[in-house]
């Protein structure tokens, strides 16, 4: 989580939301990694996880991350929810839950619904106090 936490810290240099993820293989090397990049590259799709999910299968050369773990600061959304069953990950880690848009327990818990076609071990709440401490902070500032 400690390498989450130091993406997330990257995302407000460029204005977005301290969010921040990285993919762990099997062997427990960091092969993706990724900050939010919604406002500095103007897409919505640029979320950490989907950044780290990408990096972590152009390093494998595939789409399929059996045997991996998304490590994630902040709670996934219904996106990155599909984003990790598509890539079947193994496990999710987060920390902060997201009780307004989270898709792993708050809102919807789309990752161990019976009607989806994957279902990885999740563990929340790592280092949740961190996570959202860099979220209150940024929120903070913007007001």
């Amino acid at each position: 989580m400690g390498h989450a936490l130091a993406e997330a810290a990257l995302a407000p240099a460029h204005d977005d939301v301290p969010v921040g993820a990285v993919v762990i293989d099997e062997t427990g090397e960091i092969i993706g990694r990724g900050h939010n990049r919604r406002e500095v590259d103007s897409d919505p799709l640029g979320h950490a996880e989907l950044m780290a999910i990408s990096a972590a299968a152009s390093a494998k050369g595939q789409w399929r991350l059996d045997g991996c773990t998304l490590v994630v600061t902040l709670e996934p959304c219904a996106m990155c929810a599909g984003a990790i069953v598509g890539s079947r990950l193994d496990r999710v880690v987060f920390g902060a839950f997201d009780d307004k848009a989270g898709a792993v327990g708050s809102m919807w818990d789309l990752l161990r619904d019976r009607a989806s076609l994957h279902h990885p071990e999740v563990t929340s709440g790592v280092r949740a106090e961190e996570s959202q401490t860099l979220l209150r902070e940024f929120f903070a500032a913007k007001r």
